[in-house]
């Protein structure tokens, strides 16, 4: 695999045109980062916890630079040829991959398992003159230490210029970890199918990020996009529409599992969604005979037979915890059918070893503690509580990124509201709804419907910049989290863009720069 693959989509004259424009934790409150000796600040995004800058000169990535790992973890060998691979790209320098038994010396990149108090996600990153030292308690943490790391190099180490030059990093200290477990985001390819391409594009997005969750909710009225061998009109039929017309398509399980692989190597979970037992209307043409008044036919034994076929191929081709089950805005039943329908749904799931989420109307059923409710509206979510259940925070007036920015953006929808930047940054997930604190919650997961969203230069133009405004809700402490700071931080982003071929939004509220200062 190539370092293009690895890490971003080919788009030449993008990168020609950057080039000319030259699960739940309480991390210590962060001292808000300031520029020491005239020095700017890293523009990081994710903030980290907590950074420090020093006052010594910086590290500075040459020929002789190479990447080293402590031990024996493969994955951790693993993590330092992506990193190496990123290097290479830009600089055309060897960067050789290699272990080390002890130190590593001087001019090396080092990684390390060795800290297991900084959590599943966390790291501590130390770059001096002389070396770079990046510690992790788990492989994640690394990875996510990588991205950091990748940050605080020049905008055009994600180029493809090779430039044999110095690449500078300054000197900093940061201990770093999340404060949310769940960082995710939710793409819709049943409305508008998206290729395997695309969604490994927006899966490298996100990991640029550090979001750790990947959402796809693969079934709709428009279409039914992944294979069932036991259920083959789902594809053969259900497939071949999509919101406007067009030809749909599906996900062969061989495709699915190709996602889940290629999501895996940047620490990503896939979390499939199978909506039921409404937004069906793909299913039930496919078999009529459980099809009742735009829902699944919740009192006919049929139904869970197909349900428990469906959750049973999807449970064995899914590493994940969780199946997602849809469940919202459903119209024709009683409260009563819609209870049983939910209880029993979650019955099917749990017995193929998987736990069950669901939109925050299925808290209206008696749910397990075990299963995680998805915010969205907020007339409903509470209810979980009584469960015990916790909520993942997806409200639609700030993180439905399928909204539109402003009146005059041309793609995107209005009924929940127009997002821009700062709206989907100036919120706390844990003072959103009353009755809600940090303690109820699991992190939170912006959703792209996909009715206006034709391919990835769409996603990529609702998400980007807001994607990266969300995740930094996801993971700063919000006592560190300020707009003024971050939109600076942003500003620097868009040369990186440029040079991934990413299409985003110019929102007039940020002071974009063209160098990545």
């Amino acid at each position: 695999m190539s370092a293009r693959e690895l890490w971003s989509r080919p788009n030449l004259a993008m990168a020609i045109a950057g080039a000319l424009l030259v699960l739940g934790c309480n991390p210590p409150a962060a001292a808000p980062p300031g520029p020491q000796s005239g020095a700017l600040p890293p523009r990081i995004i994710p903030l980290p916890a907590s950074l420090s800058l020093a006052s010594g000169a910086p590290f500075q990535v040459t020929k002789e630079t190479r990447v080293t790992f402590v031990g024996a973890n493969p994955e951790v060998g693993a993590i330092g040829e992506t990193l190496a691979a990123l290097l290479r790209r830009a600089t055309d320098f060897p960067a050789p991959v290699s272990a080390a038994s002890n130190g590593s010396g001087s001019g090396s990149i080092e990684l390390r398992l060795g800290d297991a108090s900084l959590g599943e996600d966390g790291y501590r990153l130390t770059v001096t003159s002389d070396s770079v030292r990046l510690v992790a308690g788990t492989p994640a943490g690394l990875f996510h230490g990588v991205q950091t790391i990748r940050q605080l190099l020049p905008a055009d180490i994600e180029s493809d210029i090779g430039v044999e030059r110095s690449w500078p990093m300054p000197a900093v200290t940061i201990v770093d970890r999340p404060r949310f477990g769940w960082r995710g985001s939710m793409i819709d390819p049943a409305r508008h199918f998206l290729t395997v391409k695309e969604v490994e594009q927006y899966i490298d997005l996100m990991a640029l990020y550090k979001l750790n969750v990947l959402h796809l909710h693969l079934t709709d009225d428009q279409g039914w996009r992944i294979q069932i061998n036991s259920r083959p009109k789902l594809t053969a039929v259900g497939s071949l529409s999509q919101v406007g017309g067009g030809p749909g398509g599906f996900y062969t399980q061989q495709d699915y599992q190709h996602l889940i692989s290629y999501a895996q190597a940047r620490y990503i979970t896939i979390v499939p969604e199978v909506e039921m037992p409404g937004h069906s209307s793909a299913a039930t043409t496919a078999y009529p005979e459980v099809a009742c008044n735009r829902t699944f036919c919740v009192d006919k034994e049929d139904t869970y037979a197909l349900l428990d076929d469906v959750i049973r191929e999807i449970s064995a081709l899914t590493p994940g915890t969780y199946i997602h089950i849809g469940g919202d805005e459903v119209e024709g039943l009683t409260p009563e059918q819609y209870a049983r329908f939910v209880e029993r749904a979650q019955t099917i799931v749990n017995k193929y070893g998987k736990l069950m989420i669901g939109w925050e109307e299925i808290a209206k059923a008696h749910i397990k503690p075990t299963t995680i409710v998805q915010q969205w509206k907020s007339d409903s979510a509470t209810a979980a509580l009584q469960y015990g259940s916790k909520l993942i925070m997806s409200p639609s007036d700030k993180a439905y990124l399928d909204m539109k920015y402003t009146a005059g953006t041309e793609l995107g929808l209005t009924w929940a509201a127009m997002i821009e930047v700062n709206t989907a940054y100036n919120w706390d997930p844990a003072l959103y709804l009353p009755g809600v604190t940090e303690q109820n919650i699991v992190g939170i997961e912006p959703p792209i419907w996909g009715e206006t969203v034709r391919n990835i230069a769409a996603v990529e133009y609702l998400a980007m910049p807001r994607l990266a405004a969300l995740a930094e809700v996801a993971w700063t402490p919000q006592v560190s989290r300020e707009w003024g700071g971050f939109s600076s931080r942003l500003a620097s982003h868009a040369p990186r863009w440029n040079y991934l071929g990413v299409n985003y939004y110019r929102s007039p509220l940020i002071p974009w720069s063209t160098d990545g200062r």
